[in-house]
């Protein structure tokens, strides 16, 4: 593995390998106004949600690696303490790199960018029509980790008031992550987008306890078809198959029919490629545990 010393290795590139390791990163875009009123909008992918009691959300404005200044953003919400967040969808994720370009404090990235800016309810700057979620919040505090380049300062915000445009809700007024169709960022140039089939769900109820790999077989856990990933939705169950079930496995056809393979690492073989089919199709990972029980 390549091992990095964060004290050995140019801030620019420490950067990249971070941004390219904790991805995808949800993105602020975030609305403030200075104290004469001019407003900004830039992104901020050091961004996420800390807590729904009181609703919290922190993002950071990090110094400039190439000249350790600071951005409009960070100057805004300490002369006002507001921001608006805005979230950002793939409909308008080039605008939204627009408004990423350094332009002069006197120049609104709304115009640049082609947004619309929206007045809010409770602060003074602008919300984004344009984003399907956006959210008036007020500064409780910022948080300077350093004073050179690449330095972050963490801005944390409280959530006033959130507004969300109802055409990403579903039926049972939620938001379908589908609808959404939200962006992260990765490393360098690369975005993702959260959508279509690189969304999916996994039903884990935290307050129930499974039986975790340790009860799994050791043939299955140094299997070389099974990934991490299938032995997991067995190790997720809530209990190990009874013995009526591995009696009945062992009667079955294929079961008897993959006992009668002769060298011990073809049997393995074709008896985890078998369990992976049944773990494959979901409702048969009982089975596909019992499969395995029975050949221990």
């Amino acid at each position: 593995m390549l091992s990095i010393d964060p004290n050995q290795v140019p801030t620019a590139d420490l950067h990249q390998y971070l941004l390219g390791s904790v991805a995808p990163r949800p993105i602020c875009f975030a609305s403030t106004i200075d104290e004469n009123g001019r407003p900004n909008l830039a992104p901020y992918s050091f961004f996420n949600a800390f807590s729904s009691n009181p609703p919290t959300m922190v993002f950071s404005s990090n110094r400039r690696v190439s000249n350790n200044t600071t951005k409009d953003t960070l100057h805004n919400v300490q002369a006002n303490g507001e921001v608006v967040i805005n979230v950002v969808n793939y409909a308008i994720v080039q605008q939204m790199t627009i408004a990423s370009i350094d332009y002069d404090s006197d120049i609104s990235e709304f115009e640049k960018a082609g947004l619309t800016p929206v007045a809010s309810d409770l602060i003074k700057p602008f919300r984004v029509k344009e984003s399907p979620v956006q959210m008036e919040c007020k500064v409780s505090q910022i948080i300077p980790l350093g004073e050179n380049g690449g330095a972050g300062n963490l801005i944390v915000c409280d959530l006033l008031k959130m507004h969300i445009n109802e055409e990403i809700l579903d039926d049972e007024m939620k938001i379908d992550p589908q609808k959404i169709d939200l962006v992260g960022r990765m490393g360098r140039a690369f975005y993702c987008r959260a959508s279509g089939d690189s969304v999916f769900k996994i039903f884990r109820p935290v307050n129930q306890i499974a039986i975790g790999f340790d009860a799994l077989p050791k043939h299955a856990k140094t299997s070389k078809v099974l990934t991490g990933n299938d032995l997991a939705q067995l190790a997720g169950l809530k209990t190990l198959s009874s013995s009526a079930l591995i009696e009945r496995v062992k009667g079955d056809a294929d079961f008897i029919k993959i006992q009668s393979i002769s060298t011990e690492e073809d049997k393995l073989t074709i008896l985890h490629e078998y369990v992976k089919n049944l773990i494959s199709e979901e409702k048969e990972i009982e089975k596909a545990l019992a499969f395995l029980l029975a050949h221990s």
